[in-house]
């Protein structure tokens, strides 16, 4: 087959590329990093070198593909002239347009945790237009989208306050249950369903374990030589001055903090749990290894 990689070589597009290559598929990976090109060669894929932005582009790296993994890559949350949910809604065209206009039939596109809400989870917001987007591609056009719940790397963002304060503190955590997810499985999820046949419209969810955040604390606590680390549940007040306080964009600290609020009630992690999918390989104790790596090399 031949299929289309968008988000370059990032924590899912490198190992999805790996796999599909390894399993003799002609992959292009497109990036906008035109140092990336030699990486992406080097795995055995074609390097596509352009910008989501440019449909055009788009258009012509998608015609004759017989399948395409559409994503939003992260953007600056620092930068307080950027409008994070326009910038979703910009790309979901782009991909719908470019699909449509290059005959595409077969689309797995990476969505979230929460997307079926269209209010009250935060910057989520965004993967839920997107879906809404795509989903008035015409009907030939066969769309999954994946669902993955809270990525394990981004507990990477508590090492200063680990360091710091001792604890992990947020608005969501200590003994709320939080699905957790490996890119490794959500790899090996996308590369599953953009290789094996299928006519329609469909969601799956992508998760690795649930644990709630005490335990989370104590596999990390343990992995970093610090036993006794605790996950502190504070305000969504609270939350948001710890944001803004590092400079970021307000409405996007708003919006994360939102979205963080939604998981303590268990109102973003609903539809998840009515639909609970086979959990992936990788363990938090397997990311723990990395995060202690990291943690002392930092």
């Amino acid at each position: 087959m031949k299929i289309i990689v968008t988000g370059s070589l990032g924590h899912i597009g490198k190992p999805l590329t790996q796999e599909l290559v390894q399993k003799g598929h002609d992959v292009t990976v497109i990036s906008s990093n035109p140092e990336k090109q030699a990486e992406i060669e080097a795995l055995g894929a074609t390097a596509a070198i352009g910008s989501l932005e440019d449909t055009a582009f788009l258009t012509e790296t998608f015609t004759g593909a017989d399948a395409v993994y559409s994503m939003v890559p992260p953007n600056n949350y620092f930068n307080h002239d950027f409008d994070l949910i326009a910038y979703y809604i910009r790309l979901g065209n782009n991909y719908a347009q470019a699909i449509k206009d290059s005959g595409v039939k077969r689309l797995v596109n990476l969505s979230t945790i929460g997307a079926h809400l269209e209010k009250g989870s935060g910057i989520l917001v965004g993967a839920h237009n997107v879906a809404k987007i795509l989903d008035q591609l015409p009907e030939e056009v066969s769309i999954t989208h994946m669902r993955p719940t809270s990525f394990y790397y981004n507990l990477y963002g508590y090492t200063d306050m680990i360091k710091n304060a001792g604890v992990i503190a947020a608005n969501y955590g200590a003994d709320d249950l939080i699905p957790w997810v490996s890119p490794i499985d959500i790899a090996a999820a996308v590369a599953e369903e953009l290789t094996t046949p299928f006519t329609g419209r469909k969601i799956r969810y992508v998760g690795s374990e649930e644990l709630t955040g005490n335990e989370v604390a104590k596999i990390l606590g343990e992995a970093i030589g610090k036993p006794d680390l605790k996950w502190i549940l504070i305000s969504d007040e609270e939350a948001l001055n710890g944001l803004t306080s590092i400079g970021m964009n307000p409405k996007i600290a708003a919006g994360l903090v939102e979205m963080y609020g939604a998981l303590h009630t268990g109102l973003l992690s609903e539809d998840y749990f009515r639909n609970r999918p086979v959990m992936g390989k990788v363990k938090m104790t397997d990311f723990a290894k990395e995060f202690a790596l990291a943690f002392k090399q930092n």
